[in-house]
């Protein structure tokens, strides 16, 4: 059964969305207008796997005056990519790299860089 989204029902466990990037990681992209370009991720989308980057996919928005005497404004503001176009970077080597997962030695499940092999979480 399936339901609106055209998700497969989970029966009675909610719907679980796993993204391997959160908020505060650095991204570099890697797909898009804005390849190559670093920047903080500030937001997560997790239902639609999104991201919204700072100073990434800019947009703008003409906003009408609400009341009289008013004037209009020019909003400018980042827009969500999808998360399959951003990958993890380092500060330190100044590449991006895919994420794995290891344990620490208080057992504890964090994430690493493939390449450079640093810890991202603490």
């Amino acid at each position: 059964m399936a339901n609106k989204k055209g998700a497969k029902s989970t029966g009675d466990r909610p719907m679980r969305y796993k993204m391997h990037v959160k908020k505060g990681d650095k991204v570099q992209v890697i797909a898009g207008n804005d390849k190559g370009k670093v920047g903080e991720v500030l937001r997560t989308l997790p239902k639609e796997s999104k991201v919204v980057v700072k100073e990434v996919n800019k947009k703008t928005k003409h906003v009408k005056p609400k009341q009289e005497g008013e004037s209009g404004q020019i909003k400018i503001f980042e827009g969500p990519i999808h998360s399959s176009n951003v990958m993890l970077y380092s500060e330190k080597e100044k590449v991006a790299s895919r994420v794995g997962y290891t344990t620490n030695e208080d057992g504890k499940k964090v994430r690493i860089l493939k390449k450079t092999g640093e810890i991202i979480d603490d």
